[in-house]
């Protein structure tokens, strides 16, 4: 056996553990940072803070007599809070019953109603406040494209590039170019211009207008390749530009866009270009169930990546007003596109393969990492509001759970006994146990 040949997968497959323990912490540390300060601030103490689970590494109690710790397996965390029998906040009712009513107010089980749901809720809050404010901070930190479209900076490209830093766009192939935020005047733009090598640009440079040969605007180049995708496995890289496909010249996007779908999942040699380095690869596109703007899904052939201008647009400040609606509509597409998902899984419209499992989840984690901070932190951010949104799912033993029994209880008057609530409590866990297994098994069975 080559050992040393298997030093880079091996490498590979700690960075990805690596990153996915790095952003699964991040997450259930913020979602149970929510619950412990919200209980606090309720009159709830907190015993326990836990970030993992087994044997505790290191701990220490602070001036609440909370005692905070890192425990050995770094897959999870919880805030066990005074009268909680278990981490997963099941009451301890004897206990509780032989507390003085001033010890009872300071327990989850004792606590006001208002109190126990507000400290239940604070965890997916939190978790969906982490998403907004990451990606509020990402496009603060990035700007807004610049109106006029600008020459921000240059890609490396295969091509002739007379542009320059600083150059105003005013029109393409004769064709007067559009705002950028007018997505159907771009789209127009583009099927005007004819696919070919070089192209001819109007700028405006130091005050004069001119014409400037550069490369198509939207060019075969990827900006992004896409987890547990084809183009990943097949070593595509951000920065290539597929200059030909089964020897046949390639200029635009467009026209790769074209081959992948129309060749039902036939592979596709790949001539490519990164920085003057030339290779080829071949890879087979895989079918996938894309969400639509309408929250209905479309199966496409796609090698996953995704593609942009040839030049990185000039940007301006934006707003933190702006920022943060950009965040919360990020958010809001996350939260609808997942519920869709899972509705059109269960009807059986798309594939149950869209479910990943830690397999699955682990290695889109080393993905983005591998792509760059940027990328990585995007990924927390999509993964934080996915886990706020699971953990609102009315299932026993998640925060939806307990949050119907709350309900019930503001109804009824009192709460469910606790033999009811130990007997929800396993079937909830049984449920989650089975969802586990299953996304398992996809990670392991689905192609």
């Amino acid at each position: 056996m080559d050992i040393l040949g298997l030093l880079p997968q091996f490498g590979s497959i700690i960075w990805t553990i690596l990153a996915f323990v790095l952003a699964l912490s991040i997450i259930v540390a913020i979602h149970e940072y929510g619950h412990y300060i919200v209980g606090r601030w309720s009159g709830i103490h907190a015993e326990v803070f836990s970030l993992g689970f087994g044997p505790v590494l290191y701990s220490r109690v602070d001036k609440h007599g909370t005692v905070w710790q890192f425990a050995l397996l770094p897959f999870g965390g919880y805030v066990k809070f005074l009268g909680d029998a278990n981490a997963a906040s099941a009451p301890d009712g004897e206990v509780v019953r032989e507390m003085t009513p001033q010890e009872q107010r300071r327990t989850m089980p004792g606590a006001p109603l208002w109190a126990r749901a507000a400290t239940v809720a604070a965890g997916p809050v939190f978790n969906f406040i982490l998403s907004i404010i990451i990606f509020a901070a990402v496009v603060f930190a990035r700007g807004e494209v610049a109106d006029p479209l600008a020459v921000g900076a240059l890609r490396e490209m295969p091509a002739v590039q007379e542009l320059q830093v600083g150059d105003e766009l005013l029109a393409i192939s004769g064709v007067p170019v559009p705002s950028f935020d007018d997505g159907v005047g771009f789209d127009a733009l583009e099927a005007q211009i004819e696919k070919s090598a070089d192209v001819v640009y109007t700028v405006a440079r130091a005050g004069l207008e001119r014409d400037v040969m550069g490369p198509y605007p939207y060019p075969a180049l990827i900006t992004q390749v896409a987890p547990q995708s084809a183009a990943l496995a097949a070593g595509l890289r951000v920065g290539d530009v597929i200059t030909a496909i089964d020897g046949a010249p390639v200029f635009a996007f467009a026209q790769l866009k074209v081959a992948v779908e129309s060749g039902n999942g036939a592979p596709l040699l790949l001539d490519l270009w990164n920085v003057g380095e030339e290779r080829q690869v071949t890879l087979s596109p895989k079918r996938v169930d894309e969400p639509q703007a309408d929250n209905s899904f479309i199966t496409q052939w796609r090698i996953g990546v995704a593609g942009g201008l040839f030049f990185e647009p000039a940007t301006q400040p934006t707003s933190i007003g702006s920022a943060l609606g950009n965040g919360v509509a990020q958010t809001k597409r996350i939260i609808e596109g997942s519920l869709s998902g899972m509705y059109h899984m269960v009807t059986g419209a798309i594939s149950s393969c869209n479910l990943s499992g830690p397999i699955g989840i682990a290695q889109t984690s080393g993905a983005m990492a591998s792509q760059g901070a940027m990328s990585f932190i995007w990924f927390i951010a999509v993964l934080s509001t996915a886990v706020g949104l699971l953990n609102l799912f009315p299932i026993p033993i998640l925060d939806g759970g307990h949050l119907v029994f709350y309900a019930y209880e503001a109804v009824v008057g009192k709460p469910p006994s606790d033999k009811v609530l130990r007997i929800f409590m396993s079937v909830g866990l049984v449920m989650i146990l089975s969802l586990m297994v299953f996304a398992l098994g996809n990670d392991i069975f689905c192609p």
